[in-house]
């Protein structure tokens, strides 16, 4: 066989988000863009702050030596500075530039963490529902993904159940607040918990369980919802994020990640997350991004827009029938589907045009994501089909 057996099985079982995905570029040829609603993939569709491109055409027209060239694999120091200054203030703390590595993307992030944490056979647990490339990522690296239910219907973490499932192999806690496809912001006081549970099991164990947040949709956060730094209830923790979604940027591949100024041999671990930007092949972020990034810390796209996408989606669902509840951040609704079988759903979506991702993709059957950072006229255009597919799921 030319491709290796495990990639072989991964092809198999590979993401939902991008058959759907690829399933709507198939029905876009044959009916038209218009008369198809693709709510696969989480694609921002807010365009970039103007700054953005304000500043790309300043760096770009720059005539400054170096600016393409190698660097630390940790990343520009003036970038790592910059991040600094923002991050303390964000996560309230004191955070050092030496705790920072610039990444590709909170991808690219997790792969360091994970590559510079785990040995063969460690256990990587998470709440799921969960982002499915996160089996992937620990497996590059040896690791092994284990999942624990979240509380429905409001998909808090069952911190009785995580608690029982960590083991003597269980070397990261990884949970992504606000999250996909969920949309749960974890609360203040799940996370206090959690660190106490931590704390308990790292000394039970005797060694350290480290708690990882995947943050790329921090700042997409609705109704005043705060999200929550792990740093400040739970020493041995790390946050990886990106700009992919906080300024539209999710092609430039830029990211970050960040250790607790607090954590247990913090320079070895960010020697090891260092050496791991270097060995994967990532070798550094890319330069010109992490020039553009250093230069706006704390600017946004307009996540109003965001919330009126969701309040349209979420009224008219609600007003068919549907069973969900109003995320708190990120862009994605994770209504119930109307009959048990949340691929047959999807199949009846479909039929109408309707690009959805059934929630068995992310360890969440009986549900479906609905990715709504999309164009108004999708949103508007698919309503009709969405009624129908619950009238024909009624008659199943």
């Amino acid at each position: 066989m030319a491709v290796a057996a495990k990639m072989s099985h991964f092809i198999e079982k590979s993401s939902w988000i991008r058959k759907m995905f690829e399933e709507g570029a198939r029905l876009k040829k044959i009916y038209g863009e218009d008369k198809v609603f693709d709510f696969s993939l989480g694609n921002p569709n807010v365009p970039p702050p103007d700054i953005v491109d304000e500043k790309l055409m300043e760096l770009a027209r720059s005539k400054a030596p170096g600016k393409h060239a190698y660097m630390s694999n940790a990343g520009l120091l003036s970038t790592r500075s910059a991040m600094s200054a923002y991050f303390c203030k964000e996560f309230c703390v004191s955070l050092a530039q030496e705790q920072i590595v610039v990444t590709c993307g909170a991808a690219g992030g997790l792969n360091i963490i994970f590559k510079a944490l785990l040995d063969p056979g460690d256990e990587v647990l998470c709440p799921a529902p969960y982002f499915v490339e996160y089996g992937f990522y620990a497996d590059n690296h040896g690791g092994v993904l284990k999942s624990v239910p979240t509380l429905e219907p409001d998909f808090d973490l069952d911190l009785e159940r995580m608690a029982q499932e960590i083991g003597t192999r269980t070397k990261v806690v990884l949970i992504n607040s606000p999250n996909n496809p969920t949309g749960q912001v974890y609360p203040e006081q799940t996370i206090a918990r959690l660190g106490e549970i931590l704390k308990e099991k790292s000394s039970q164990f005797g060694h350290v369980i480290y708690l990882v947040s995947d943050e790329p949709y921090r700042k997409i956060i609705y109704d005043n919802c705060c999200v929550p730094c792990v740093f400040s209830h739970y020493p041995d923790s790390i946050i990886t994020g990106s700009y992919s979604k906080d300024l539209s940027l999710p092609g430039e591949r830029i990211g970050y990640v960040a250790l607790s100024p607090t954590a247990e041999e913090g320079e070895r671990v960010i020697d090891a997350l260092t050496l791991a930007n270097r060995i994967l092949g990532f070798v550094n972020a890319p330069a010109i991004m992490q020039r553009l990034v250093a230069e706006l810390q704390g600017v946004c796209v307009d996540v109003e827009v965001y919330k009126v996408k969701r309040d349209r989606l979420v009224s008219a669902l609600s007003g068919f029938g549907y069973e969900l509840r109003a995320p708190r951040g990120a862009f994605y609704l994770f209504p119930k589907s109307p009959i048990p079988d949340d691929l047959a759903f999807v199949g009846l979506l479909q039929e109408e045009n309707i690009l959805c991702v059934p929630g068995s993709g992310f360890a969440g059957p009986g549900h479906i994501r609905i990715a709504y950072c999309v164009d108004d006229a999708t949103i508007e255009g698919a309503l009709p089909g969405f009624e129908r597919a619950m009238k024909r799921s009624r008659n199943m």
